[in-house]
């Protein structure tokens, strides 16, 4: 490889570098900002807050969760979870 080329590589690797820790600067500032708002609420925007965020979480889980039936993520601890019952390896809650 040339030198130049080299220069190159070594300019474009520390370019994606400073734009990573940007963003991720930005990311923590917003989480910050969000944070503070958060404080700030009065008693009943906060619970009104906690209530719309609870059934956003579980919205976010739940396509979590959908995605990694789909993927098969999840295949191996099923199989491993039905090998156990049929080995009589559980018992009852």
């Amino acid at each position: 490889m040339g030198f130049y080329l080299e220069q190159a590589y070594r300019i474009g690797d520390n370019l994606v570098k400073y734009i990573n820790k940007r963003e991720e600067r930005i990311k923590m500032s917003l989480v910050k900002e969000i944070e503070s708002a958060v404080e700030r609420l009065a008693k009943d925007e906060l619970a009104a807050f906690r209530e719309w965020f609870e059934e956003f979480d579980a919205k976010v889980w739940d396509r979590q969760f959908d995605e990694d039936v789909a993927t098969g993520k999840l295949d191996k601890l099923a199989s491993q979870a039905i090998a156990d019952y049929r080995a009589g390896k559980c018992r009852e809650l």
